[in-house]
């Protein structure tokens, strides 16, 4: 999976479901995308929080993407989550998530997004091993590079995130590679959330910790359905 900013909880739930877990750093970075922003509950409606990033060469790299820190954006989200979390229970649980920000020596995107999702994995007791493919050296297009890390790391499976199937149907990955295929479905279950006429879903897991505090969130990642009803075989 790509280094996303703050993200949801299908993403810590695929994350605590497997054997090792790739963060896809030096995939190409899109603009106005999950690498640099992601929605928290303000005022009862999604807003945004997005990281400002320097204009970099055309097809940069996450890895190599830099924040911009011309104006203090680190500051303006932490307040903007200790205002808009203020009255739920476990607001300051939430806020450990964020002490990442205060580091300013992270200036590359990939570099902040992994460090507050290894705060986000330590806190909701993920001991899944993890590595950058950045440093696994594999190459090629989007398939072939996947099969080339699958190699790498001797997995005999490999969950996708159901955006991703079709491609690799398209690229014939169930003929070219002998690892198995199972589909991420990660189905959020709702909780109370403030001033909302209906639940809003997909949001940050903050607001999911900000609700339920770091034990209720490792609960909500961990669903008690069986795992195969989770990760759904390709047909």
């Amino acid at each position: 999976m790509q280094p996303t900013y703050m993200p949801w909880a299908g993403y810590l739930n695929l994350m605590a479901q497997v054997d090792c877990f790739v963060y896809l750093d030096d995939a190409q970075f899109e603009r106005s995308s999950w690498h640099h922003r992601n929605r928290i509950l303000a005022n009862g409606a999604p807003g945004w929080l997005t990281v400002p990033v320097l204009r970099g060469h055309l097809g940069a790299s996450i890895n190599e993407v830099r924040v911009d820190d011309a104006a203090p954006w680190r500051r303006k989200h932490r307040t903007l989550l200790a205002n808009t979390y203020a009255r739920e229970k476990y607001a300051q649980e939430m806020l450990e998530a964020v002490e990442p920000l205060s580091n300013t020596s992270l200036v590359h995107l990939a570099d902040l997004n992994i460090a507050v999702l290894e705060v986000l994995r330590g806190k909701l007791d993920i001991a899944t091993p993890t590595v950058r493919s950045s440093v696994l050296g594999t190459g090629g297009s989007r398939t072939r590079r996947l099969i080339d890390i699958l190699a790498q790391l001797g997995a005999t499976e490999y969950v996708t995130p159901p955006g991703a199937l079709e491609y690799l149907q398209e690229d014939r990955f169930p003929e070219l590679s002998p690892a198995r295929l199972w589909v991420h479905d990660f189905q959020p279950a709702t909780y109370t959330q403030r001033n909302t006429a209906a639940f809003v879903s997909h949001l940050s897991i903050l607001d999911v910790v900000a609700h339920l505090g770091w034990e209720g969130a490792s609960r909500y990642i961990r669903p008690l359905e069986e795992t195969a009803k989770i990760f759904q075989e390709n047909p």
